[in-house]
């Protein structure tokens, strides 16, 4: 499968890189067009892939073409590649709050997948919300199932609502978890770990957290209250985050994220 990557920043280059590591495509059937000489030549050595700046001639040939550049360059790329593409090809989006509409208008092309991947995707680890509009066909539909599968887990939703609202949980997530377990180790450094041994607890203790809820499927609500025994150290922690309104501050992130989506969208 040809594909053509409009964008090769951290994002474009997760895909590339899982796509090669998964067999979905091989390095002589995907091109890149960047802005950036010095990116290309890292994706050209690192991939051996074929690179280069002009966009359109980007698409000649490519099955599906991948939109991955930032928010604020999308217009001016809508006006560049507007009519350029043929009926077969399929468009896929990863631009944050770019709507299926708008990518469809711009281009005068209606194969339009638009998808929110999370930065743990650079690992294989991520987790995809994504969506298609009504030209998509079922086979143009597994082939961006396959694509986005190569980033981690991935989940398509009818309703492209949905994609703001997960732009603000699982898209802007990451940065949450980043934050407390920065949060966890400042403290636990301060009551006297080694910054390497708090490091190490806390990045143990946040992936164990996770794997547990996954594996056992237990709600997060349940498994707190198992490890948290009445009059012991856990109790004491949690009551101080509860009394410092961690709920309502989460809660408040989500919601604002959430809005800045919809704005970014139009």
């Amino acid at each position: 499968m040809r594909t053509a990557f409009i964008g090769g920043g951290v994002m474009g280059e997760a895909m590339v890189r899982g796509m090669l590591a998964k067999g979905v495509a091989e390095p002589e059937a995907i091109v890149v067009s960047d802005v950036s000489a010095e990116r290309l030549s890292k994706l050209k050595r690192d991939y051996g892939l074929h690179t280069g700046q002009d966009n359109r001639q980007a698409l000649q040939g490519s099955h599906l073409v991948v939109l991955a550049v930032k928010p604020q360059d999308l217009g001016p790329l809508l006006e560049e590649l507007s009519g350029a593409f043929h009926p077969d090809q399929l468009v896929l989006s990863i631009i944050a709050g770019a709507t299926v509409a708008t990518v469809a208008e711009g281009l005068k092309h209606g194969a339009v997948v638009r998808a929110m991947p999370n930065t743990p995707a650079q690992i294989g680890e991520g987790i995809t919300v994504w969506t298609a509009s009504s030209e998509v066909s079922p086979s143009q539909k597994d082939t961006a199932r396959s694509v986005l599968a190569t980033l981690g887990s991935e989940v398509f939703v009818t309703d492209e609502r949905l994609i703001d609202m997960a732009t603000a949980v699982s898209g802007s997530g990451p940065a949450y978890f980043f934050l407390v377990m920065e949060a966890l180790t400042d403290a636990a450094m301060d009551i006297g770990l080694p910054r390497e041994i708090a490091e190490k607890l806390v990045s143990h203790t946040a992936l164990g957290a996770s794997r547990l809820v996954q594996e056992t499927g237990e709600h997060p609500g349940a498994l707190r209250k198992m490890v948290t025994s009445k009059g012991g150290t856990t109790e004491r922690g949690l009551h101080q985050l509860e009394e410092g309104g961690l709920r309502t501050l989460i809660a408040r992130a989500i919601a604002a994220a959430y809005e800045r989506a919809k704005e970014l969208g139009g």
